[in-house]
């Protein structure tokens, strides 16, 4: 029996590649024999709508063409439901994908896991009464990611690091306490991530070693350092290197809270609200084609 795909499309992923990419997709997914209905978002608040309409028609599974804002929409609704759900990567970050092991340049390869059928279940992380997929940033990162945000120039990851350049210019420790588990930590720090895989920012391994489907979250502090000192550890986040930097703190638990005044929590590059956060685990709560 062929089985029947809710493909969204969010057309302005990617600054239009949601849009370019989709034709294609929907062709892979059709000449392997499956049904394919097409759903194509106008704003973000469509995706949680047609999330929920598509788990209530009856399709077998769900695949988003999107970025880690549209998935994140999406997961909001398909969490918990036991909807398996793919990912067809077309946004800057592309975070979400990466930590699945979607192919990101190639949405003909992603579209032939979906294909493939095969699937696994992932922890979300719950934060504001929200579910996260990647990363939740409070501090140097957060202000970073606002700005980025912000800009429109220049396309893809590279966004992040003029973001990061810009914003190191003015940026001071900030005052946190953290609290994993039963541990309270109270630091200065540039910067306190919490997630449940290991990348945000494009690739960066902010948490790096996670494992998404471990059932807890990984915590990266970054204590005070220089303005030299931080811009060298970036180059390093993206290999994952800087874990044993004196300055690189790492724990694991299954509740986290971020308290430091003045400053705003990002998930999925997206704005959760002011610190304090408290942050929980979900296992096993979105099963994924991967």
């Amino acid at each position: 029996m062929s089985r029947r795909i809710a493909l969204v499309v969010n057309p302005t992923s990617g600054r239009g590649r949601g849009a370019r990419i989709a034709p294609a997709v929907r062709e892979r997914l059709a000449a392997a024999g499956l049904t394919v209905d097409v759903h194509t978002t106008t704003c973000a608040e469509d995706v949680g709508k047609i999330a929920a309409e598509v788990v209530a028609s009856g399709a077998d599974a769900v695949t988003l063409i999107g970025g880690d804002g549209t998935i994140h929409l999406g997961a909001q609704v398909l969490a918990n439901s036991g909807m398996p759900f793919g990912v067809i990567p077309a946004g800057t970050g592309n975070d979400f994908a990466r930590g699945i092991g979607v192919p990101l340049k190639d949405p003909a390869a992603a579209a032939d896991l979906v294909v493939a059928g095969r699937t696994r279940t992932i922890d979300l992380a719950v934060a504001k009464d929200e579910f996260i997929t990647t990363v939740v940033a409070g501090g140097f990162d957060s202000l970073v990611n606002k700005r980025a945000n912000a800009m429109s120039w220049p396309k893809g990851s590279s966004r992040y690091t003029v973001a990061t350049l810009a914003e190191l210019r003015t940026f001071t420790p900030l005052e946190y306490v953290v609290t994993v588990d039963d541990e309270v930590i109270e630091t200065k720090a540039m910067l306190v991530a919490v997630g449940t895989g290991p990348t945000y920012g494009g690739g960066l391994q902010i948490c790096a070693g996670a494992v998404i489907d471990d059932g807890l979250l990984d915590v990266t502090i970054i204590q005070p350092v220089s303005r030299l000192t931080l811009l060298q550890l970036f180059p390093k986040l993206s290999k994952g290197t800087h874990v044993g930097h004196p300055a690189v703190r790492t724990l694991r638990g299954r509740l986290v809270r971020i308290e430091s005044p003045g400053i705003t929590a990002y998930g999925d590059g997206e704005v959760l609200g002011p610190l304090p956060v408290d942050i929980g685990i979900a296992p096993g709560a979105l099963t994924v084609f991967a």
